[in-house]
């Protein structure tokens, strides 16, 4: 079992930038695909990005593509969300997931964290 806790939201204008972190316990952290999705008041949760295991596949939302990285370091069990170039419409809670693959649907993953808030202003 992986126990998850994001960290870094926030409140950042528009056009800025925030690193969010998610870190897992256990020691099976490097078994796990990642993943991060999210979801706005009265939205279903949507995938914004994911890692493979060793982190040499990375996928993105059209969305997200170009603005946020995924990325992760399996020595400290963390996987990170950087974001850059923020816009209103990426305000939402935001939440790490981990499986077996970098799958797009939430039904693909096993553990989730709690989330975090990260909300863009004008």
């Amino acid at each position: 079992q992986v126990q998850l806790v994001e960290s870094g939201g926030g409140l950042v204008q528009a056009g800025g930038s925030l690193r969010l972190s998610c870190a897992a316990s256990g020691r099976t952290f490097s078994s796990y695909a990642m993943g991060w999705f999210r979801q706005a008041p009265g939205e279903e949760r949507e995938f914004v990005a994911a890692i493979s295991r060793s982190g040499g596949t990375r996928n993105y939302a059209d969305s997200v593509k170009g603005r946020f990285t995924i990325s992760r370091d399996n020595a400290k069990n963390t996987v990170y969300l950087q974001m850059n170039s923020l816009k209103l419409e990426d305000t939402a809670v935001y939440y790490c997931a981990a499986g077996r693959y970098t799958g797009w649907a939430p039904a693909e993953y096993d553990y989730w964290g709690q989330g975090t808030q990260v909300t863009v202003s004008s």
